[in-house]
């Protein structure tokens, strides 16, 4: 039973040492600094070391890798929730902010996303691709109500796979950077690092943590909260809200700023 697995091991213990002898590293760039953590480097590794070209890693060992995550996963899980109990005082006293942080997901997504994809010339793929950050829940919503076949179901898949690969690396690179400018508050960091995905949150929290070290606690467990609150209303938010306005705003712009849209185009 253990011998399909003990290749598995091994590449990820050769990860494991090769990226932490890698370290922390720091560029600067502008006012701030990029923090590149042995996580990025561990995704950009996977990433290679998974290529069919190289025949490193055949398709069942992926798909055992993928079963291996979810056990990883919930111990990290299991782990932010401890971490969230002594702070629960604090994050009590900060639950409007916890709450309303869900307003930024909406405005980044919708309001900024889909004009910029129907400006790339996108039709009905963008409404799948910004209503939300497409993530499993997300997904789920698209299936059900347009199918994963519609446009729709296209554009949402095409985000996810995109957040899946690249996710992680842009957001902890993001968050590192915003953070070492030191505008906004850590705290505040924290909370936008909670976006709905657990490897997103990590790579993103810890960027964080790499700059304020002393505040690691308090990071952990208001990214935690954070996540976890966009994953539960998230749900409720993006099918009665975004999806909507989504519609919405799809259906008043693409006629004015659609790249192929006919209507543009009599103008």
């Amino acid at each position: 039973m253990l011998k399909k697995y003990f290749k598995i091991f091994i590449l990820a213990l050769i990860l494991v040492v090769v990226t932490e002898l890698i370290g922390q590293k720091k560029i600067k760039l502008g006012p701030g600094y990029l923090v590149f953590l042995p996580m990025l480097y561990a995704l950009v590794i996977g990433i290679i070391i998974s290529l069919p070209k190289l025949k490193i890693m055949s398709e069942d060992e992926m798909k055992l890798s993928n079963d291996i995550m979810g056990i990883v996963v919930i111990l990290f899980v299991a782990k932010i929730g401890a971490t969230m109990g002594p702070s629960i005082v604090m994050l009590v006293k900060s639950g409007w902010a916890l709450c309303f942080q869900e307003l930024g997901h909406f405005l980044g997504t919708v309001i900024l996303g889909l004009p910029i994809a129907l400006l790339l010339g996108l039709k009905r793929e963008a409404v799948g691709a910004t209503f939300s950050i497409d993530r499993e829940p997300n997904i789920a919503i698209i299936a059900e109500k347009y199918g994963m076949d519609s446009p729709e179901g296209r554009g949402v898949m095409g985000i996810y796979i995109c957040g899946t690969l690249f996710g992680a690396i842009y957001i902890g690179l993001l968050a590192g950077y915003i953070g070492s400018v030191k505008i906004f508050n850590p705290l505040a960091l924290a909370m936008g690092s909670g976006v709905g995905s657990g490897s997103m949150m990590a790579a993103a929290s810890g960027a964080i943590t790499a700059v304020f070290p002393a505040k690691a606690k308090e990071i952990a467990s208001f990214a935690a909260a954070s996540n976890l609150i966009t994953t539960i209303v998230g749900i409720y938010f993006t099918l009665f809200v975004s999806l909507p306005v989504a519609n919405k705003l799809y259906g008043w712009l693409e006629p004015k700023i659609g790249r192929n849209s006919k209507k543009r185009g009599e103008i």
